[in-house]
């Protein structure tokens, strides 16, 4: 695996979230759980990074996971070319 993440999707995941409930959100971009952490960074230099709901509804999880707000969305896509 190499040191920059892989990005499995140019566009954010829309998720409904639970307030309170932890995420735990795929680093790396390897996991088969896209956007959420499925071990799949184990040897490498990612670790996932945990979400803890403030409250629930619609929540956008970066999917090209590059986003300086990790793991929110943050509009990092709209530079991928």
């Amino acid at each position: 695996m190499a040191d920059q993440p892989f990005s499995p999707q140019s566009f954010p995941y829309a998720v409904e979230v639970e307030a309170g409930k932890h995420y735990w959100w795929c680093a790396c971009g390897q996991s088969e759980k896209q956007p959420f952490c499925d071990g799949s960074h184990a040897g490498s230099c990612f670790s996932p990074v945990e979400y803890v709901a403030d409250k629930s509804g619609l929540v956008y999880f970066c999917g090209c996971k590059l986003s300086e707000g990790r793991p929110l969305c943050d509009g990092s896509h709209s530079q991928l070319s």
